[in-house]
């Protein structure tokens, strides 16, 4: 008999499933082994010489070799089979990363690492005013200031795009969608909040008296009126500093500051407001004494485009601390934040004030004796000047009572003690004397102080009584250059504008250099007043001067800041814009430009 445990070893060689069938033979063989032994099968075994146990270890070992070759076949096949799974994640893997250096080689540039913006290289500001944005934008405002504080009338979104005295045409499409009205800082962060949110271009609007296009709605998006923020919040009276609401006008506030002896300097035309102010810079008539607007802020609460709120500083008289972005706002002209408070510096009022008015033969004249005064170093409060044209305007005009010379005229104001003022008033009286003077008069009373004095103020309102017809305009703008140039362009001036036909007169704050030009024209005289103005501004910038010495920038005179001032600082100016403001959201396309200008949309140099 066949050894049973050799048997099963052989079996347990084999896979599984050889196995089986091996250990299934095998007892059916033993099963056999167990019975006797036939006679046919003892005839078999002596008929080819093998016993039956021969056959059975030859049968039982073809049969292992062939269990054998077919595992051996199927363990190759499986060989080949891993190796193909081998291939496959190898080709895997390395598409994998041939895509991921592609994709890697698609990941957006570095930050620019220049330090200005040319204009070149500005893409044009992504704005969403489409009416669906700015009708769910207008539900967002409504729970924030109300209903009631929101416009969309015909006649306030007309009013809130231009005026009649600016340089600036008011085009069809620089109209916002809608008024808002905020009444708090918080309110107006909010607002802001939503315009970037939904991508909604901003237009701040508080006394409307500006006059180079500075509040043209020219992207559309809404209009931020400050009107109900006209507060006078705080008076220091021992600190000399008051802080106001951008709504408060400097008119209103002197009043308020006079109750307690005090003043704020500044005095541009009447209806500006601090917020206006604070974004053109201003100054006015006193600037010769007192400075500009930069002089007299010490500190602003600034909401940002994206509706941050920040505080330029505290309410000390002087601070090294950090950058000044106190004067970076000051005429920045709402484009780079949103002032809703202020901190001003006051001052004593002058214990006593007078008003001297001296006429000359030309113009030259009463330049040369500005320039004479300025050089004695008399401490006068204001020097103005208006020429022969301006004069005959203000008695045509019959808004003053007395009758004036229609000649240039010089205006002085004095202020300090009453021996002081005396005492200038004779200086200058000298000085204008040998300067070629026709006459020189001083007031000896207030009232008659005022009565001067109050053709100075009459004088855009008397230039634009003059008009032919409603539908004249008035363009009344201004350059400044240093003082010893000053003759020169005034004359200058005043032959191209009696050259042109056109009704223009010349009225200046020329104690610090800076006068103004208010001319008249209709549309179809559009081209000829606006060959006058290129040729003033470019006159000032070629004599060492500047553009604008008080009105800004605005929309119509930003292409003289690159011949003023140079490519690379207008692109400097641009950088900040954009660090401020990245979406182009705050009053867009003042003073710097944001995309490139259309063909011959630039007057030739």
């Amino acid at each position: 008999m066949m050894n049973r445990r050799a048997l099963l070893r052989a079996s347990d060689a084999l896979k599984p499933s050889a196995t089986a069938r091996v250990r299934d033979r095998t007892s059916v063989i033993l099963r056999n082994q167990a019975r006797p032994i036939s006679s046919t099968a003892r005839r078999r075994e002596n008929d080819d010489g093998r016993t039956f146990k021969g056959q059975l270890y030859d049968s039982t070992r073809e049969r292992l070799q062939r269990e054998r070759a077919e595992q051996a076949r199927f363990a190759k096949q499986r060989q080949l089979g891993t190796g193909g799974t081998g291939l496959r994640i190898a080709f895997i893997t390395v598409f994998s990363a041939l895509v991921g250096y592609y994709a890697g080689s698609l990941t957006p540039s570095p930050l620019p690492t220049t330090s200005t913006t040319p204009l070149s290289s500005v893409k044009p500001p992504e704005h969403n005013t489409a009416p669906t944005n700015l009708q769910a934008a207008w539900t967002d405002f409504r729970a924030i200031v109300g209903e009631d504080n929101i416009s969309t009338t015909e006649a306030d979104l007309t009013s809130h795009s231009g005026s009649e005295w600016s340089s600036h045409p008011s085009l069809p499409g620089d109209v916002p969608f809608c008024i808002i009205k905020p009444g708090s800082t918080e309110e107006v962060s909010k607002i802001m909040k939503v315009c970037h949110q939904r991508r909604i271009p901003v237009t701040a609007y508080s006394g409307g008296t500006s006059l180079e296009g500075h509040f043209a709605a020219t992207r559309g998006g809404v209009c931020i009126d400050f009107s109900r923020m006209d507060q006078i919040l705080a008076l220091h009276k021992e600190d000399l500093d008051v802080v106001v609401q951008p709504a408060v006008g400097w008119e209103h506030l002197n009043e308020e500051l006079a109750e307690e002896g005090l003043f704020f300097p500044p005095d541009p035309g009447p209806g500006a407001m601090i917020g206006g102010m604070v974004g053109t810079g201003c100054s006015g008539t006193n600037a010769y004494r007192y400075g500009t607007m930069r002089d007299w802020v010490l500190s602003l609460t600034v909401v940002m485009a994206d509706g941050t709120i920040i505080k330029t500083r505290q309410r000390p008289r002087k601070s090294s601390a950090g950058y000044d972005l106190t004067r970076t706002f000051i005429g920045s002209e709402g484009t780079l934040g949103l002032v809703t408070e202020a901190v001003l510096k006051v001052t004593t009022k002058p214990a006593n004030t007078s008003v001297a008015v001296c006429a000359f033969s030309t113009i030259r004249e009463a330049a040369d004796c500005v320039f004479r005064v300025v050089g004695a170093g008399v401490p006068i409060a204001a020097i103005e000047l208006l020429d022969d044209v301006q004069m005959r305007c203000i008695n045509d005009a019959g808004q003053t009572s007395k009758h004036w010379k229609e000649a240039p005229t010089l205006f002085f104001k004095f202020a300090g003690t009453p021996s002081s003022v005396k005492e200038h008033i004779s200086i200058v009286q000298k000085l204008a004397k040998s300067s070629g003077s026709k006459s020189f008069e001083f007031a000896r009373t207030a009232d008659e102080a005022a009565e001067l004095w109050s053709a100075r103020k009459e004088a855009l309102w008397s230039v634009m009584a003059k008009k032919r017809n409603e539908s004249d305009h008035v363009w009344t703008t201004d350059v400044a250059v240093p003082i010893s140039r000053l003759p020169t362009i005034i004359e200058e001036t005043k032959a191209d504008i009696a050259k042109s036909g056109l009704t223009g007169s010349i009225v200046g704050h020329v104690g610090d250099g800076n006068f103004h030009a208010i001319i008249l024209y209709s549309d179809k005289e559009h081209g000829i007043a606006d060959g006058l103005v290129h040729r003033m501004v470019k006159r000032a910038i070629e004599l060492e001067g500047t553009a604008t010495g008080e009105h800004g920038i605005g929309l119509v005179k930003r292409d003289y800041l690159p011949h003023e001032l140079g490519e690379t600082t207008v692109d400097a100016m641009r950088k900040l814009k954009q660090a401020f403001d990245p979406l182009c959201l705050l009053n867009c396309d003042k003073i710097v430009r944001v995309q490139k200008p259309k063909p011959g949309e630039i007057q030739d140099w």
